[in-house]
């Protein structure tokens, strides 16, 4: 599929860049345990806009819906589900130049709060994983919901009360705990709460400039990590957000540099604009759907079968159970950058 001129983005690099077009869905800010979605889906499509624009056209000619704008709804309706199998089909006009970064959302709040209180986010997962069976589903929902409202900047009221609540949740789990192995993580948290305290002080003294909680910067480091691992360095063109103000995509850049990954840099267009950003806003939003149904139980065999080889293997996802299925296999994942 790879076109002519400096569109044909692998085939003819401008200045040794490859160039890659993105787009997010399920962001609901730095509301991980109480929002809308459970999934974070950002996905990246290497394609020429000709050839990108050509697959929209037969999305458009397949589903012939009166829409303006085609949205992963759109290809997600039973009626269409022939093309939805199409677009993802290993013959399908986007297999081996899309990709898709998960995060789950509930652990991700976990691994945060464990690195920023432990400085280390290794025990995260043992935690996670071992949660709900654990301590009920009342008790895990509120240290999710606690470890959530410690963690981001927004607090409506008094300054050491998602602190409080925190130490709170975590002395019930303790409580709670008839597993040895999660005694050391649970007996290291409550004694970590001078890390907590002197974070939110840094909230209160004034705005941070990267929000601990959103999974949108991590999302794009770690795109640039697949597709400059090859050692072409890449070029990222993403839909706009407001997320992305010069200093957080500087950030973006620092971040990429120190861990070794080939980041040239990040160009802020709208969607409409480039057909490229359109199929990337497709699979974003297809994976979502397919990743959190799966999440919950209710995954769709052959879709989730169709979705798996467009998977970051270093996509932060907590669930044993439904990652089996959605991602690779361990000797295949690498580590994430957060």
């Amino acid at each position: 599929m790879a076109g002519n001129g400096e569109n044909a983005a692998w085939a003819v690099p401008r200045r040794g860049f490859l160039e890659v077009a993105c787009d997010e869905s399920g962001s609901d800010g730095e509301n991980l345990t109480g929002g809308n979605t459970d999934v974070f889906a950002h996905a990246s499509v290497r394609l020429p806009v000709e050839s990108a624009a050509a697959c929209v056209q037969q999305v458009r000619d397949r589903i012939r819906s009166p829409a303006s704008e085609y949205k992963a709804n759109h290809l997600l309706r039973e009626k269409h589900r022939a093309v939805l199998e199409w677009l993802l089909a290993p013959a399908g006009p986007i297999h081996g130049n899309a990709q898709v970064h998960l995060i789950e959302k509930a652990y991700f709040v976990v691994d945060r709060a464990v690195d920023l209180l432990l400085g280390d986010a290794a025990d995260a997962l043992g935690l996670y994983r071992a949660g709900r069976g654990e301590f009920g589903d009342e008790l895990w929902r509120e240290f999710l919901t606690a470890a959530n409202q410690l963690l981001r900047v927004r607090n409506d009221g008094a300054p050491q009360e998602p602190v409080d609540a925190f130490f709170r949740t975590v002395q019930a789990l303790r409580r709670a705990d008839r597993r040895t192995e999660l005694a050391g993580t649970l007996d290291r948290l409550t004694v970590s709460r001078a890390r907590a305290d002197s974070y939110r002080a840094r909230l209160v003294d004034g705005p941070t400039l990267i929000p601990v909680l959103n999974p949108l910067l991590p999302a794009i480091v770690n795109t640039a990590a697949f597709w400059s691992a090859g050692g072409r360095p890449v070029r990222l063109v993403h839909d706009r957000q407001n997320m992305l103000t010069p200093e957080r995509i500087a950030w973006i850049g620092e971040t990429a540099r120190r861990a070794g990954i080939g980041f040239g840099g990040l160009r802020l267009v709208h969607s409409v604009l480039d057909p490229r950003v359109q199929l990337a806003d497709f699979l974003a939003g297809i994976a979502r759907k397919i990743a959190s149904d799966e999440l919950n139980g209710q995954g769709d065999t052959a879709l989730t079968a169709l979705l798996r080889p467009y998977v970051d293997p270093a996509s932060i996802w907590g669930d044993e159970r439904s990652w089996a299925v959605l991602g690779r296999t361990r000797a295949q994942e690498r580590s994430p950058v957060r």
